[in-house]
């Protein structure tokens, strides 16, 4: 594996295009990638992404065969999601080329929005493992996730905005919020933080949100003091709150500001259990079940080429 700080010898490299992320931009990304990368010599296979299983079979295939050199990634957060499963501990760097709605990942490693400088990362880019989150529900495969995992009022507005064909882009998620806003009721959670040991918080919640960074939906800062690197994963409390202080908490986290309001609850925690009547879970923007799941950081992950 090379070294952080080290020149890429790069011979082979494997692009996972998803052609519908970012209202069909990922389309004309690829194609700059692609083209940009046989020019300089590299030799390119090409997946796309007709759909998720089939997806991470391809992808599981690469590299556990004659692994390339990296795995370029052209779409957002749930095409990186969807082959994170075969490229978790793979020590095969990820690329990301962010051209999807959300690109949350891509903004927290500080990958530009431009398709031919995101390229250059396979040559020039540093190597770095970034930690990732793991969802173990009861009696379902276990699923891994790169940015937060939401539950409650932030799922369902999630879920409600991938249904959604209109509005485009971000303000998908603004919409889909003022809509659920009306179903914001708090139901009643209980969080056991590390484990049995510790004591566990039993309190009415809007919403819970693991984070391994910082932002979720496009930059909706809701851990804003997660590192995805230090081996914890941040939990976010949202407490019940009538619709008239939804009404003001919703404008700042769109926004990507800290929220900053009592009923908010910040914790860290190595691996924690979540229990919630019935309550929506996603992660890094898809769907992945309901409560109540275990979840657990699994530190240095994933390999990464980045700025």
């Amino acid at each position: 594996m090379t070294r952080a700080g080290e020149p890429q010898e790069v011979r082979t490299v494997a692009v996972v295009t998803n052609p519908a992320s970012g209202q069909g931009r990922a389309r004309q990304a690829a194609r700059t990638v692609v083209e940009r990368l046989k020019a300089d010599g590299v030799a390119v296979m090409e997946i796309h992404a007709p759909s998720a299983a089939w997806t991470r079979e391809q992808v599981r295939d690469v590299v556990t065969g004659d692994a390339p050199d990296a795995v370029v990634c052209v779409g957002g957060d749930g095409l990186v999601n969807t082959i994170l499963d075969p490229l978790a501990r793979s020590g095969v760097p990820l690329v990301l080329v962010p051209a999807g709605t959300g690109n949350d990942l891509a903004r927290e490693l500080g990958i530009a929005d431009e398709p031919a400088r995101a390229a250059e990362l396979v040559r020039s880019g540093q190597v770095r493992t970034i930690d990732l989150g793991r969802l173990e529900p009861a009696g379902h495969d276990p699923m891994w996730f790169a940015t937060v995992a939401c539950t409650g009022f932030d799922a369902r507005v999630t879920l409600r905005a991938n249904r959604m064909r209109y509005p485009r882009g971000r303000s998908r998620y603004t919409f889909a919020a003022v809509a659920e806003i009306a179903h914001g009721i708090a139901v009643p959670y209980r969080i056991e933080l590390g484990g049995p040991a510790a004591a566990p918080i039993t309190t009415e919640a809007l919403l819970v949100a693991v984070g391994n960074t910082t932002t979720y939906g496009g930059g909706m800062l809701i851990c804003p003091d997660a590192l995805c690197d230090d081996g914890l994963l941040d939990v976010t409390v949202v407490g019940k709150v009538s619709h008239p202080e939804m009404l003001r908490i919703l404008p700042a986290l769109s926004a990507g500001r800290r929220i900053e309001h009592p009923a908010v609850s910040q914790y860290r925690a190595e691996f924690l259990s979540l229990e919630a009547p019935g309550t929506p879970v996603t992660a890094d923007g898809e769907p992945a079940g309901r409560l109540p799941l275990t979840v657990r950081v699994e530190p240095r992950a994933l390999t990464v080429l980045t700025p």
